[in-house]
Formats: C-alpha cells, structure tokens, sequence
C-alpha cells in the first residue's frame, strides 16, 4: 500500500453510514442496500486524497444469522460499488463477536480502530476522522483520540438523545460531511 497522508484519514461504520441498517441485521447480500449518497461520497473523498476504512460490529456472526462468508461477500460487494464511484476502502475491520463474549474489538471498545491503525501503519488516530451513527461508535474513536461525527442515517437520530462525546459534529449523511471536508 502507498504511504498514506495521515492527516486524512476517515474511519467509517457500515450500518446506518454507507448502507441502510436493520433491526433484524444486514444477514446476506440480498439485504444489503447502500446510500447512494454514501457510495458517491466515499469516491469524491478518495479521488481528494482521503484514505477510509471501515469498522464494523457484526454480533449477527456470533448470533447465528449469518456466517464471515456472508459477510465477506457482502464486503465485496460493497467495495465494488465504491470502486465502481471511483473510491477505495484501505481496510474492513469487523468484529463477529456478542455483547457478552467481552472481546476488545466490539465497539465501544477500541479494538477495530486498533487493527485499523496497525493496517495503515499510523502511529495513532489522533488527525483521523470517527464517523458513526451510534453512541459507541463515537465512544470507539473517543478512545483513540479521533474527531468525530454523527450522521443522522441509520440509528443516528435516535443518537443525537444520547450524551455525546464532546466536539462531535453532527451531518445530515455522509454526503454532507464529505461537503464540509471537501469545501474546507
């Protein structure tokens, strides 16, 4: 991988920010619907000079709803469609485990930015950008010291009741937050 700038460098959730989110889980590929808005953003950050990637919580795995390779291919699929609008994600960290298995990866817990720091071979996340629509999300790039943002997909407005971390910005999508990275 080409050296990154490190001073540009976006962490994304999936569900509620790239794609649409679910109750019942993003179980398959079928049930896997994107942002429009999101796939474009994510290809006009890249062609900026914006590295992304994204983190993940997937207890679906532990649950039984779905297997990794269910995940995997809906990973491709969605890199794909990023690659397609012209973007690129550096690294996909997931977490399969429950709320109960007590693991360091499950946000709020730092683990994926971790992997995704040792990834990118950065020294610390403290110019990255968190960018989520849950409180733990948020929590997540707390502890690593990233800036972050709450967009208001997903479970994002439900969110904005919770006591967020202080400095978070708040978008209407990621369309918009890419608007104010890219208009600065």
């Amino acid at each position: 991988m080409p050296a990154i700038d490190t001073s540009k460098v976006i962490i994304l959730d999936r569900d509620g920010v790239i794609n649409e989110d679910s109750d019942h889980y993003i179980k398959s590929l079928e049930e896997w619907a994107p942002y429009p808005q999101a796939i474009n953003a994510i290809g006009r950050l890249t062609k900026a000079g914006w590295t992304l990637a994204v983190a993940t919580n997937q207890s679906g795995i532990a649950r039984g709803y779905f297997t990794e390779y269910s995940l995997l291919l809906i990973h491709e699929a969605m890199i794909n469609e990023i690659e397609d609008a012209g973007g690129r994600i550096a690294h996909v960290a997931y977490c399969p485990h429950g709320p109960e298995d007590d693991c360091a990866c499950r946000k709020p817990r730092p683990g994926l930015l971790e992997q995704i720091r040792l990834a990118l071979g950065m020294e610390h996340l403290s110019n990255a950008w968190m960018v989520g629509d849950s409180l733990r999300d948020l929590q997540a790039g707390a502890s690593m010291g990233c800036q972050l943002a709450l967009v208001r997909t997903g479970k994002g407005n439900i969110t904005l009741a919770d006591d967020l971390p202080a400095e978070t910005r708040i978008y209407k999508d990621l369309e918009e937050f890419a608007n104010f990275l890219l208009d600065e």
